[in-house]
């Protein structure tokens, strides 16, 4: 049944050799890895909007010029990423730049705020797709929580069952959300120089008496994260067709190029027509109502702005687990996210990306305010990193031409740094959570590689000294009473060894008497030996005697515990019995030099 289901909601399990089959075209690629980058034209321009709102309505026309500088920012972005893709074309973005050109330490740095990134742009994706559904029914603001995390869930079971199906399904909203944003910007224009609008917009340089460089500098820094998922394309470069380092070049350019128009129109619109940020609807549901007013195209706007706000997500489910697979390849995280699933999508990877952004959904409430901050200098990091890996990386090289790369690489570089510097310093009570944690995530990384090492060590053998040691065996079979399931776990006992001995725990003198006579009635040739629970317990009594078994035997005979285990016909019967079997295994892992076996024995009624 559990089969059944998973089929059901994953798909046909696919063969290794179907994994070209899961290379991304362009488009479809533009569909995945954009989704962030492209989602975050929603609330870029409303996070600059609130932070000059503090020195009142006249300051809004700085949005223009910080726009501006945002704008310049993804060229600068655009032209790195760029570079990267081609000196790195197995992907891993800043994680492999860093590490090959800084140092270990500084690529586990960058890794560990990537992965960390594509956790928040989960979560800040999903609450702030919701916060676009409750601005059009306001009456379900009280239940965004529970809108995120369903939303979580299905991006997950999308992207359990591949790239390739995740990526057409994903293709139609992303394309709709850029035709739909185009369509309220060319609308918003016409409707503003035709006279359509009579907004009070402040005159643009007019004078701010109370505004200052601080509050210029955290707008910024605001509007920066718009730029977040910008880095994906870098990261994610195996999943592209043929040459795929071409294509993700390609693909790049093409997000760039549609990311800064909308940006900018949307900051144009903003400004002409005074919008003010409200807590209660955003920015693009106020330009799409004073332009369309609240009717079929409204609804439509804002029906596909939720809609790529949640699918934004779907940028982390493909970046993800592909850079968590090279940190487990490196063995800084665990071996389970290097496997991959019955859809060829590293399955643990994505599973555990959408438990983590779940809870981190519930634990900020759904307030996207509240994330944004945390999540942009989570990538701000890494851009950072990246840059600076690159102009070592030339300095080291010098190919021809490296120069102007240098230049773009310093660029980029210089100005990330002064975004973390400004989002760190203008936006401390929000962000000094990433002090403590990414510490701690390379604290975890290196723990998990101690772990891998010290295993490595201890499990590595002499190959012209260490040899199987030849022992005998004796086998221990526990057992409940006589029944078919000890007559079958006794003959396949009896089969390896003679030295095979039956154990039975009893609980008084009665059940052990009548055990005892029935045994040598029945007479399987085999020793039966009887332990006495004077607390009514079998774990307890049964160790005892395996460390005697054990204590007295180690060193001539391999120890042996066979489980006799009958196994139901329906998984419902399970629950109509101790499962004693289950509780013995897990105990008996814990001891050394012992053997634990099962024999199943499948009920046919």
């Amino acid at each position: 049944m559990v089969s059944r289901f998973k089929r059901f909601i994953i798909g046909r399990p696919m063969k290794s050799t179907e994994i070209e089959g899961e290379k991304l075209s362009k488009l479809k690629a533009l569909a995945v890895l954009s989704s962030d980058a492209l989602s975050s034209v929603a609330y870029g321009t409303e996070q600059i909007l609130i932070v000059l709102m503090v020195a009142g309505f006249t300051a809004v026309w700085y949005s223009i010029p910080i726009s501006l500088a945002v704008l310049g920012l993804l060229l600068i972005l655009i032209l790195s990423y760029r570079q990267t893709i081609f000196s790195y074309p197995t992907g891993g973005g800043a994680y492999i730049v860093a590490k090959d050109n800084l140092g270990i330490s500084t690529g586990l740095l960058a890794g560990g705020s990537l992965l960390v990134d594509y956790i928040l742009t989960v979560a800040v994706s999903t609450s702030a797709g919701t916060d676009a559904i409750t601005s059009a029914f306001p009456s379900l603001h009280d239940q965004r929580v529970l809108i995120s995390i369903v939303m979580i869930f299905v991006l997950t079971i999308i992207n359990l069952r591949g790239i390739t199906e995740s990526a057409s399904v994903l293709a139609m909203p992303v394309y709709l959300f850029v035709i739909a944003i185009f369509i309220l910007i060319i609308s918003g224009v016409i409707k503003y120089f035709s006279g359509g609008i009579h907004a009070a917009a402040p005159e643009m340089g007019a004078a701010v008496s109370n505004i200052s460089l601080f509050l210029l500098l955290k707008a910024f820094s605001s509007g920066c994260s718009a730029l977040t998922g910008v880095e994906a394309m870098s990261n994610a470069i195996p999943n592209f067709k043929q040459p795929a380092e071409r294509n993700a070049a390609t693909t790049l350019i093409m997000m760039g190029t549609i990311l800064g128009a909308m940006f900018i129109g949307i900051s144009l619109l903003a400004y002409w027509y005074g919008i003010i940020p409200s807590e209660k609807e955003t920015v693009v549901s106020q330009i799409a109502n004073a332009t369309f007013g609240r009717g079929t195209v409204y609804y439509i706007i804002q029906g596909v702005t939720a809609l790529i706000l949640f699918l934004a997500a779907n940028t982390a489910y493909a970046a993800f687990p592909l850079l968590a697979y090279m940190l487990a390849k490196d063995k800084y995280m665990p071996n389970m996210f290097m496997a991959r699933g019955d859809r060829l999508g590293f399955s643990n990877g994505i599973i555990i990306l959408g438990v983590l952004s779940a809870l981190l959904v519930i634990a900020f409430h759904g307030n996207t305010e509240n994330l944004i901050p945390l999540y942009a200098v989570g990538v701000f990091i890494p851009f950072t990193l990246s840059q600076l890996g690159m102009m070592l990386r030339w300095l080291k090289l010098k190919p021809k031409g490296w120069g102007m790369r240098f230049t773009i690489n310093t660029i980029g570089m210089l100005t990330t740094l002064a975004i973390t510097l400004i989002f760190i310093f203008t936006k401390f009570s929000h962000v000094w959570v990433v002090f403590i944690f990414l510490p701690a995530v390379i604290f975890l990384f290196y723990g998990i590689h101690r772990h891998y090492r010290n295993m490595a060590d201890e499990l590595r053998i002499n190959m012209a000294s260490d040899k199987p040691a030849i022992k005998g065996s004796t086998i221990v079979v526990p057992v409940a009473g006589i029944t078919r399931v000890v007559n079958h776990s006794l003959g396949y006992a009896k089969s390896l060894t003679d030295n095979v001995v039956a154990v039975y725990v009893g609980f008084d003198d009665e059940d052990i008497e009548k055990m005892e006579r029935k045994w040598a009635e029945w007479n399987p040739g085999v020793r039966l030996i009887v332990l006495r629970s004077s607390y009514r317990s079998i774990i307890r009594p049964l160790m005892r005697f395996i460390d005697t078994i054990e204590w007295k035997t180690a060193e001539t005979d391999h120890i042996t515990i066979l489980i006799p285990q009958f196994i139901t016909k329906h998984w419902w019967h399970y629950f109509l019995h101790n499962q004693t079997s289950l509780m013995l295994r897990a105990y008996l892992f814990n001891q050394k030099d012992v053997v634990i076996a099962t024999v199943p024995y499948h009920l046919q009624k």
